[in-house]
């Protein structure tokens, strides 16, 4: 009396939940890469803006310096 349609259910559910664990993988794995390669865009900049600060700051201070002595009175 069987009409061949017998459904594997103990199959499918495994076949579920190992696709639901490969999509779950790979959602860790490109979180996982996206947070790398911010990281590795983060580094340069950080150390460019690092360097940017640094410089303005010297150029600042050389304007300073030279106002300070075009003020100052000469001996």
């Amino acid at each position: 009396m069987s009409n061949g349609s017998n459904i594997d259910v103990s199959g499918a559910i495994n076949t579920l939940t190992e696709t639901f664990g490969k999509v779950f993988q790979l959602q860790v794995d490109v979180a996982n890469n996206a947070l790398n390669a911010l990281a590795n865009v983060a580094e340069p900049l950080a150390k460019t803006a690092t360097d940017l600060i640094g410089n303005f700051a010297g150029a600042a201070t050389q304007v300073l310096q030279s106002v300070s002595s075009a003020i100052a009175p000469k001996k």
